[in-house]
């Protein structure tokens, strides 16, 4: 019954004419125009096809496909990766970026990024030259490595060091320590793919040393030990330490590899958050180190390998290598990364993960009372009110920190709080929320100034609709 409306839908070139959609359509290809209104077209002949009751011609009529149409275009307009609003205190936020760089790092980018450059040239020589040369020396001088290189993530670097070092052999590594790092990808599996051979010792709470000796063989490759930085095991638990592993495995003649994960290049412990470093990693003796560039590091997405020269040398001649590569913005937003650690207290401030992770209660406090005030001041109907936080890390970074913080908690007469939060997370620029005790709250732990005044629009916009 409902498939005799179908003959009453509009065409798509007579909508196309009418200039709502024109208006709506200005700075769009013609293409994209007519792509977006097909769609619309299309989504209601779905529904008219699946609806079980019979509909009203006014489902089908002009003006309702109009509206439809318009609505399709002035989205067609946002990028599907576009900037979000980060208001849930969560500051490696994996779904939504993860680390936000440096002023220097966003610069650097943007200075390769519509210009040729030297990234496989060397003006000296007047020839052919290596990426690697971009990022090698200076992520040398900051971890006090031997060599450098970087491939695409951490899980990439995983994958070539255990090729490069273990292909057919054997790679010893403690039950409890194989995680899961995300997305279901695991360490056994990687090590599959990379043609190593895996041996697990110990148990899931208890390893010891004795028990890495009891599994070294003729034919083990080196020895491995993953810090479980996305999850921490608590009660009756053991493990040995890196610098008492590395101590065993060079006595038996094989490199130590340390899979760290997070990146951490200075200590935050005096924040409250528990973490190894890049640099104690090394002090501690581990042959190659592994670490993702985006988490705590605070830079771009890349998995850094640092270690013994001999080791890295292996990797950088691997055919794994090439596929594993990243790109010129890559390279030139790392390296402006680790240039801000010639100084500690230059890297607190400058790279934004660590300036987050190091604001005090008392800063926090007062910024959340001036988003309070901005809200009262734009968006006058909405409830609103400054309330104690907990914050994380995020990004399979020190999961046991709970670092105390403050935000606003904001309501909206009509709405629920799940409501409010899909709302403002619907946005053109979406604002991202989370929900405690049935109220909405805005961190401010992951917020700037500058998107105070964004917030509080949305929320007057929100208010407006509803008073519509």
């Amino acid at each position: 019954m409902n498939s005799k409306l179908l003959r009453k839908l509009p065409k798509v070139d007579e909508l196309l004419m009418d200039e709502r959609i024109t208006e709506a359509a200005q700075g769009l290809l013609r293409e994209q125009a007519v792509d977006a209104v097909r769609a619309a077209v299309e989504a209601v002949r779905r529904e008219v096809l699946k609806a079980q009751e019979p509909l009203e011609e006014a489902f089908v009529s002009y003006e309702a496909i109009v509206e439809k149409a318009v609505a399709a275009v002035r989205y067609s307009h946002i990028k599907s990766l576009r900037r979000v609003i980060n208001g849930t205190g969560v500051v490696l936020h994996t779904n939504l970026g993860r680390a936000k760089l440096s002023p220097a790092a966003m610069k650097a980018v943007a200075e390769v990024a519509d210009k040729y450059s030297t990234l496989e040239y060397d003006p000296v020589k007047g020839g052919r030259g290596s990426r690697h040369v971009h990022v090698e020396k200076i992520i040398e001088r900051i971890t006090g490595a031997e060599a450098a290189m970087v491939v695409n993530n951490n899980a990439a670097a995983t994958t070539i060091c255990l090729a490069a070092l273990g292909r057919g052999r054997e790679i010893i590594i403690s039950r409890g320590e194989l995680v899961e790092i995300g997305g279901s990808f695991r360490v056994p599996e990687i090590m599959e793919e990379s043609g190593a051979h895996l041996v697990e010792v110990g148990t899931t709470n208890k390893t010891r040393a004795a028990d890495y000796r009891a599994g070294i063989g003729e034919n083990t490759g080196a020895v491995m030990k993953v810090h479980t930085s996305n999850y921490k095991i608590i009660g009756f638990t053991e493990e040995v330490p890196l610098k008492e592993l590395a101590e065993l495995g060079h006595e038996a003649g094989l490199p130590v590899i340390y899979d760290m994960g997070s990146g951490l290049m200075i200590s935050l412990r005096d924040y409250g958050i528990e973490e190894p470093t890049v640099r104690e990693a090394m002090a501690d003796g581990a042959d190659v180190v592994l670490f993702s560039g985006d988490k705590l590091l605070g830079g771009p997405q890349g998995g850094v390998i640092i270690g013994k020269k001999k080791y890295i040398d292996m990797m950088k001649a691997h055919p794994l290598a090439r596929i594993l590569r990243v790109d010129k913005m890559t390279l030139a937003a790392m390296e402006a990364t680790f240039r801000e650690y010639y100084d500690d207290d230059n890297a607190r401030e400058k790279i934004p993960v660590l300036a987050m992770l190091t604001r005090s209660n008392a800063e926090l406090k007062k910024e959340a009372e001036k988003l309070l005030a901005t809200i009262r001041q734009l968006a006058p109907e909405i409830g609103a009110g400054v309330c104690c936080t907990e914050d994380v890390v995020g990004g399979g970074s020190a999961p046991a920190a709970v670092l105390d913080g403050f935000g606003v908690a904001v309501e909206c007469a009509g709405l629920s709080a799940k409501e409010l939060e899909k709302k403002l997370r619907e946005g053109e620029l979406p604002v991202i929320s989370r929900i405690n005790h049935d109220q909405v709250l805005l961190d401010v732990r992951t917020l700037t100034a500058d998107e105070y005044e964004l917030i509080a629009a949305r929320l007057r916009e929100i208010d407006e609709e509803l008073q519509a």
